[in-house]
């Protein structure tokens, strides 16, 4: 297979957010999980978007992983990379955005790297190199405090220069509104004099566009799925996607079974959500503390679905309130904590499918990863949109026969978005 534009995402939710806006917008799209097995079958595509988990890992950790994908993706034709992060540039003084995107730069070849999370339709907007979340600084909204990579700082130029070897650069709003033309000239000049990587402003739809046609006429960048918006569209004026129609429609065939909702996310979003799905299917609540110190918890969670699952879809939610989470951390310490939630779900979705469950809803980033991972899903057909950014997703290659499934990053979705996704699914 040959493909026009590669992606490797940071995690898995925000994987399927990419392809979800890819295929919106114009291009035939395969999200995998890891780099693919030879043996996995994969139809032709414009663009294949590689999962990986390397957001909150060691920084060399993530490179390893970042250029390894980066290699097959080249290897299949793509003649751009996108390296897929967060819309709220989740991150630490650390990395993994800038050591993983300098990374990618040299292995392109060098030149200055274009850089933005912006995504209007949900609210992400950069202005003067600062991230918005719905008109709010991102350290004044509720999204600052993420568990494992808390983002206390707006100023992305000044974040990234702290986790970067080479200089920092700014594409202001004035350039991007003069047109791709201007922002390639600002682009060239910057790399004229070393800058590594350059911020990009954007507050609306039309700024995507602008940095879209730019971002394809280089080998790399970095963003969220409002930079693939961009990227797809600069595509599809090109002339070179393939007609549309294919793997969507294969991607939303029936494959019945039971259904089931499983939530490790602690965001305002997905406990509103969990909230809101009480007045219609049963809900059980984990109590997070017995999940970290050992107890039967997640026998007792299987076994209260085994129970009810038969009569229609259940919640099972990991999810606390901020407060909670925070004392747990201080107790347990924040990484141990999340990675024994995040396994603890997976065990419990594991189960749930082994009990029958052929439809499942997944709530959080580290959560879906985990999942996904334990699953041992191999890749997706993209299908439908069920709220911005979330779409349903068909596996393929998996040993527990085909299945459909949303990832959900915390944050997306209406506070219908269970029932939502699960009407889509059938």
């Amino acid at each position: 297979m040959a493909i026009l534009l590669g992606s490797i995402a940071d995690d898995y939710t925000g994987a399927s957010d990419l392809a979800n806006t890819l295929t919106k917008n114009g291009l035939s799209t395969v999200q995998t999980v890891g780099i693919p097995s030879p043996a996995l079958a994969l139809p032709d595509v414009d663009a294949v978007v590689v999962s990986l988990k390397i957001r909150s890992v060691a920084a060399g950790e993530a490179v390893a992983a970042a250029l390894k994908a980066e290699r097959w993706l080249r290897d299949r034709g793509a003649a751009h990379v996108l390296y897929k992060v967060c819309s709220t540039f989740d991150s630490t003084d650390r990395g993994n955005i800038g050591p993983v995107t300098e990374a990618l730069s040299e292995a392109a070849g060098g030149g200055t790297v274009l850089i933005t999370p912006a995504f209007p339709e949900t609210g992400r907007t950069v202005y003067l190199g600062h991230l918005f979340v719905n008109g709010q600084p991102l350290n004044e909204s509720p999204l600052k405090d993420h568990p494992l990579n808390p983002m206390h700082d707006p100023n992305l130029v000044r974040v990234m220069a702290r986790q970067s070897r080479g200089a920092v650069g700014l594409v202001d709003l004035p350039t991007v509104m003069a047109g791709p033309d201007a922002v390639m000239a600002r682009i060239r000049a910057m790399n004229a004099t070393g800058v590594a990587t350059a911020i990009a402003d954007a507050v609306a739809e039309n700024d995507l566009e602008t940095l879209g046609e730019v971002a394809w006429q280089t080998a790399l960048s970095t963003g969220a799925s409002g930079l693939g918006l961009g990227l797809a569209r600069a595509i599809a004026r090109s002339g070179r996607a393939s007609p549309p129609g294919g793997t969507a429609t294969d991607a939303i065939r029936p494959v019945g079974g039971l259904a089931a909702i499983v939530a490790g996310s602690c965001s305002a979003a997905t406990l509103r959500q969990i909230e809101v799905a009480e007045r219609s299917m049963p809900v059980l609540r984990l109590d997070t503390e017995r999940l970290l110190t050992g107890s039967d918890e997640i026998a007792a969670a299987i076994a209260w679905a085994g129970e009810r699952i038969a009569a229609g879809p259940l919640v099972i939610a990991a999810s606390a309130a901020p407060d909670i989470v925070s004392r747990l951390q201080a107790q347990y310490g924040r990484e141990a904590s999340g990675h024994a939630i995040e396994a603890a779900t997976a065990a419990i979705a594991s189960e749930l499918v082994a009990r029958g469950v052929k439809r499942l809803v997944v709530a959080g980033g580290e959560t879906s990863g985990a999942t996904v991972d334990r699953l041992a899903i191999p890749a997706f057909l993209i299908g439908p949109e069920i709220a911005p950014g979330v779409p349903v997703l068909r596996t393929v290659g998996n040993e527990q026969g085909e299945m459909l499934m949303a990832l959900k990053s915390g944050n997306f979705g209406g506070e219908d978005f269970f029932a939502a996704a699960l009407a889509k699914m059938h």
